[in-house]
């Protein structure tokens, strides 16, 4: 786990020398608590069929969500029945998982810098996928892209959601921000 006492993030450091003062300046903001800033991020993991089949796949997923982000995950549950999928409520579907403060910073690096890279025929997000409110959601289709999880004991590969909330009021705000910290947007 991540000890935060007296620690900073490399890039928790860097919007706080660099970014919010080029931000501040770009957009031409009067108050510093105008300034877009990273708010959470939150991964999610849905097993979907192999969960209605297997009700350990949820657990398997949430054991590497847990992995991936560092701490622990939640199990998502169906909150209806649905006859034609076969799922009954309250059923195990998933995993999800909140970062806040610098595991969050510490995750978009690892996100950024190692797993992005890493992923087969990658050539960027797509610039496109924010909310109109500022917060950018893209998938993955291989969890096991992230370094923490070992390839020989995966018994399923998960795709992963990941969303960035940020305080940014428009999607330009919030795409400059991402860009700050080096997200490769392709558009």
């Amino acid at each position: 786990m991540l000890d935060t006492a007296g620690y900073t993030p490399r890039l928790r450091a860097a919007y706080d020398e660099n970014i919010r003062a080029a931000l501040k300046e770009e957009f031409g903001y009067k108050n510093d608590m105008q300034i877009p800033r990273l708010e959470k991020i939150v991964l999610n993991i849905g097993a979907g069929r192999e969960a209605v089949k297997d009700s350990k796949k949820a657990k398997s997923a949430q054991e590497d969500l847990s992995t991936i982000a560092g701490q622990h995950a939640v199990i998502t549950r169906a909150k209806k029945s649905i006859a034609g999928f076969r799922v009954r409520e309250d059923m195990p579907l998933g995993a999800k998982v909140t970062l806040r403060g610098a595991r969050m910073y510490e995750f978009l690096d690892r996100l950024i810098t190692v797993a992005m890279p890493r992923i087969r025929d990658f050539r960027g997000v797509a610039g496109k996928s924010f909310d109109g409110r500022g917060n950018y959601a893209f998938g993955i289709k291989e969890h096991i892209v992230f370094p923490e999880i070992d390839f020989d004991k995966v018994d399923e590969v998960w795709g992963l959601d990941v969303v960035i909330a940020t305080t940014a009021q428009t999607d330009a705000e919030a795409k400059a921000l991402l860009k700050a910290f080096n997200m490769p947007f392709n558009s």
